[in-house]
């Protein structure tokens, strides 16, 4: 516990509030998973089928590498199931908070070696970079991707 908070005050003032919002939102988004209609949680974005991601600057870039940064950092700290869904909606918020535009896709893939036979995935992309839930996604199929624009 001790190198865990050595490690937080090592970080950057920017890194840490990015880490403590995505914390917080990982929270928020996990009991809105377990208690909205999915629907009610991406009615705000745009359903699209086979967009790209819209570009973006230099600066742009570096915020959303940050954020899914601080996303999956948090999400591996916190007592409570932060998986990929609850990664992929706390980053869009926080992009979209931000002004900077991109898009996810929901996927899922036949796993006739698991109990669930049905899997599924959610991952997030800025630009042509994967912020959150790369591993393994290229085993997935995309059922649905939603967009945003940033400013």
């Amino acid at each position: 516990m001790l190198e865990k908070i050595k490690k937080f005050t090592q970080l950057e003032s920017t890194q840490r509030w990015l880490f403590v919002e995505a914390y917080a939102r990982l929270g928020m988004m996990r009991a809105a998973i377990l208690t909205l209609p999915f629907k009610k949680m991406v009615s705000s974005l745009e359903h699209r089928k086979g967009e790209a991601a819209p570009r973006l600057n230099s600066a742009q870039m570096e915020m959303a590498l940050a954020i899914g940064e601080a996303v999956r950092t948090a999400a591996g700290n916190t007592p409570w199931e932060s998986a990929c869904l609850a990664q992929t909606l706390t980053a869009q918020r926080m992009l979209s908070k931000r002004g900077i535009g991109g898009i996810f896709h929901l996927g899922a893939t036949m796993d006739e070696t698991s109990e669930e036979k049905l899997k599924a995935h959610a991952w997030l992309l800025c630009d042509k970079e994967i912020i959150t839930g790369e591993a393994g996604h290229e085993q997935y199929a995309v059922l649905s991707t939603f967009s945003w624009k940033g400013k």
